[in-house]
């Protein structure tokens, strides 16, 4: 379950360190030919997102900044479950580490 934010802006977020923000895609809830489909077709979560913002990085072994793999505006592939979710107003967030994250997607 999402907290509430109190914030008025997603942008008020930085994520530290390898932390990436995204935005997962909402399914359709109508089909091409405008046939609405019932929410319980829907509910499922999709596995594409687009990052929102970034940390700098994490720190290796070393203590040198390794930057995140991906950048703001990216769309990528995320894992069936994880991610901390931030809910503001109607639109759901979630905050994974960079390593969690699968794949980006290029188009």
């Amino acid at each position: 379950q999402a907290a509430q934010a109190t914030f008025k802006s997603i942008k008020a977020v930085v994520p530290l360190l390898d932390r990436v923000l995204v935005r997962r895609f909402k399914p359709e809830t109508k089909t091409a030919s405008g046939v609405y489909l019932p929410s319980s077709a829907t509910s499922q979560p999709l596995p594409e997102a687009t990052v929102i913002a970034t940390g700098p990085g994490a720190p290796d072994r070393t203590g040198k900044i390794v930057p995140t793999n991906v950048k703001a505006g990216d769309r990528v592939l995320l894992p069936g479950w994880g991610g901390s979710p931030i809910k503001l107003g109607d639109e759901e967030y979630y905050l994974f580490r960079d390593s969690e994250i699968l794949a980006k997607i290029q188009e």
